[in-house]
């Protein structure tokens, strides 16, 4: 989840598949202002993290609704998720991972199935 901070909040939201882990996170919520503010706060209200990045959740907007990643940021999700995995953890962890806001995506690819 990420939750771009401006005078129009952007929000998205990821699934992953954890009985399929050869599928790739799949985004199932985005939106701008108000609907921004509801993903964030359903979020947090099932105990989910909240991660705060322009440069992720800008990317992952351009990303269909309920559609898989694209390759394109498999990488990027991937060194996120594994962040949070050590921070459910107990390890001790840095800053998240920082995402570069430059990588093409590619809008209606990898679609769910």
């Amino acid at each position: 989840m990420s939750l771009r901070n401006d005078s129009r909040k952007q929000a998205t939201a990821l699934t992953y598949d954890t009985k399929n882990p050869d599928a790739a996170p799949r985004v199932v919520a985005k939106g701008y202002g108000l609907v921004a503010e509801m993903i964030v706060q359903r979020a947090k209200d099932a105990g989910l993290y909240v991660h705060e990045s322009p440069e992720m959740v800008s990317l992952l907007m351009q990303v269909d609704l309920d559609s898989r990643i694209p390759p394109a940021l498999y990488q990027a999700v991937a060194e996120l998720l594994a962040w949070l995995y050590r921070l459910e953890n107990g390890v001790e962890v840095g800053p998240p991972p920082e995402v570069d806001p430059a990588i093409p995506v590619r809008k209606g690819r990898s679609r769910a199935a």
